[in-house]
């Protein structure tokens, strides 16, 4: 197989290239409605650092949750971010990813429900550092997230996978496994950096792995409106990866940044803040690139989005 490593190209020629559609899992469960989970999986990805992956993550998986869609998170991140950010403790972790990647246990032997509603994660530990190095030399490496993943995927709308800040074999692994993935970009100067090295990732899956990976979107992150750089930044991005950047963008913000030592996403710690608001309208437009349906039905009150807020509550704008 070719080296993931190799030379970056333009990003600009996969962005444009035309996407298949998403292919969903079996269904062995049904919603509330009676309709069949669509089992669609996501892949949050950048390999460059503190671009909003996690909070992507927690936050866009906790507003489909509240629309009616049953979710689950995928934590694949050593540091465990995405699993302490729902509310669970790692310090109770009996089991993670990294016993089902490298122990080969069923998924539903680590899976647990969290605080939020429709809500469940599979956890990360430390242990998932070892992982890259451990995975080196097992037959069908890149496949063991999609094998593990196949019996649960069913029984989910959505299966959300947070990646870690490398393109080594968890990223990998989440890749091959994904129907699409979700690229944060920070509206920062390096914004663009090594996103052409993630472009030559994805073509490399495609060919060779997952031909059906599609980039569901590009979400611009930390975005301060008054200033000019995060304008061009945006401009950039957008030339690069046309109609693929969500029309909605994440702006910098102290609740966000807060709610993660809560333990708690946005919508329970600052359910008015501009992230929350922001967060909900993001998970509307995910659900519309996946195919999503309403998550109610005939007899069935529509599912109360956590946020009903206007994007002029104040107070969480970081300064400076």
């Amino acid at each position: 197989m070719e080296d993931f490593s190799m030379g970056a190209r333009k990003c600009s020629t996969i962005a444009t290239r035309p996407q298949s559609s998403h292919l969903g899992g079996p269904s062995s469960t049904r919603r509330a409605n009676g309709a069949d989970p669509t089992g669609s999986m996501l892949a949050i990805v950048n390999q460059k650092g503190g671009v909003g992956k996690t909070t992507t993550a927690v936050n866009v998986s906790s507003a489909l949750a509240s629309l009616g869609h049953r979710i689950l998170l995928v934590d694949l991140d050593p540091q465990g971010n995405s699993t302490s950010g729902v509310g669970i403790s790692r310090a109770t972790i009996r089991m993670s990813m990294y016993d089902v990647l490298i122990g080969g246990d069923p998924m539903f032997h680590i899976i647990q429900p969290t605080a939020v509603e429709r809500l469940d994660v599979a956890p990360s530990d430390v242990r998932l550092a070892g992982a890259e190095v451990e995975l080196v030399p097992k037959i069908a490496r890149e496949m063991k997230l999609r094998n593990a993943v196949r019996a649960v995927r069913g029984m989910y709308d959505v299966v959300i996978v947070d990646c870690p800040p490398s393109l080594g074999l968890l990223t990998v692994n989440a890749l091959t496994a994904a129907d699409g993935c979700l690229i944060p970009m920070q509206c920062e100067y390096y914004a663009l950096e090594g996103i052409s090295s993630l472009m030559t990732t994805i073509d490399l899956i495609r060919r060779h792995l997952n031909q059906d990976l599609k980039i569901t979107g590009v979400l611009l992150t930390m975005v301060d409106a008054r200033t000019r750089l995060s304008e061009q930044v945006a401009a950039e991005v957008k030339r690069h990866f046309g109609a693929q950047v969500l029309e909605t963008v994440v702006p910098r913000s102290v609740r966000l940044a807060e709610a993660p030592s809560h333990g708690r996403p946005i919508f329970t710690y600052a359910p008015e803040s501009r992230g929350a608001v922001a967060y909900l309208a993001v998970a509307r437009e995910i659900a519309a690139r996946v195919g999503l349906g309403s998550a109610t039905g005939p007899g069935r009150p529509e599912a109360e989005p956590i946020v009903a807020a206007s994007s002029e509550a104040g107070g969480d704008l970081v300064h400076g």
